[in-house]
């Protein structure tokens, strides 16, 4: 008999495993918005909940949330610690499996989503941009319409419609609380970085610039003077402080106007439907770090 392969030895290290039911709430809900579209096209979707910790709450959440705009998608969870691999068995599925694996992400062909919340918050800076770089290279890339048929091209029953642009897979590497007041979080396609979200419980926040303890650890060390994301939290402050009167009609009110303000300086790219989410989106090249 010939020998067996071995083993491929998962990328990175053990985290701390900390988790919570509900606590990745916020980026699901995110998720499902702006990415759902990406998932309903595709036959059989799969997304993966990378580093999903001692216990497989947010695994098992990631698939009845997704289900809900595309479902179809299939959820597997990946964890480098066997242990944690083991307890979560019981919580498999239809639709729902976990293996042992870290950033090599373990998984047949291209995913569309790679969620990976809390995990890079316990390494280096420095070792941020490889990981991404690695983790964007597993993305289902993206794909340009095909060709309108010719006439009477097609199977018997008409010419196939020309499929839509798709962006790719999706990203998503961020920070939260313990149990999911304060979020943030990068999204990333396989050509690399492309929003920053901030998302909170608006009636825990007394400024913005809270989030700044949350801040992904690409952006976190630099939150100082003469950095983009201290200038953006700076200005976000001061938005929220003009915006003040608003706190009459409630916390969602004055947050929407300080967000509304803030478009004028900065590019925000989404609009009032998140924005009442206690949400909002900026471009990555706006806060990305100074080299």
């Amino acid at each position: 008999m010939p020998p067996r392969a071995a083993a491929i030895r998962p990328v990175g290290t053990v985290t701390r495993g900390t988790t919570n039911p509900n606590r990745l709430r916020r980026m699901d809900r995110w998720i499902a918005a702006t990415h759902g579209a990406e998932l309903r096209r595709a036959a059989a979707p799969v997304a993966v909940d990378l580093g999903y910790g001692a216990a497989p709450w947010t695994a098992v959440e990631l698939l009845h949330r997704l289900r809900t705009v595309a479902p179809h998608t299939r959820v597997v969870g990946v964890e480098i610690d066997p242990a944690r691999v083991a307890a979560a068995q019981p919580y498999a599925r239809e639709g729902l499996d976990f293996r042992h694996g870290g950033f090599e992400v373990p998984v047949a062909g291209p995913p569309l989503l790679i969620r990976a919340a809390n995990v890079l918050r316990q390494y280096d800076e420095g070792e941020v941009a490889a990981v991404w770089q690695r983790l964007c290279a597993r993305l289902a890339p993206a794909s340009t319409p095909s060709p309108s048929p010719s006439p009477g091209a097609g199977s018997a029953s008409g010419p196939s419609a020309p499929s839509g642009h798709s962006r790719g897979g999706l990203l998503v590497e961020g920070t939260c609380d313990e149990i999911g007041r304060r979020h943030v979080w990068v999204a990333l396609g396989p050509e690399g970085p492309r929003t920053v979200t901030f998302a909170t419980r608006l009636g825990s926040l007394e400024r913005p610039s809270d989030l700044a303890e949350r801040l992904p650890k690409a952006l976190i060390h630099r939150n100082v003077p003469g950095e983009p994301v201290h200038a953006f939290l700076r200005d976000f402050d001061r938005a929220w402080a003009a915006a003040a009167p608003y706190a009459s009609y409630g916390a969602r009110q004055r947050w929407m106007r300080a967000v509304r303000d803030l478009t004028a300086d900065w590019p925000v790219s989404d609009g009032p439907v998140r924005w009442r989410q206690g949400e909002v989106t900026v471009r990555w090249e706006a806060l990305a770090p100074r080299a």
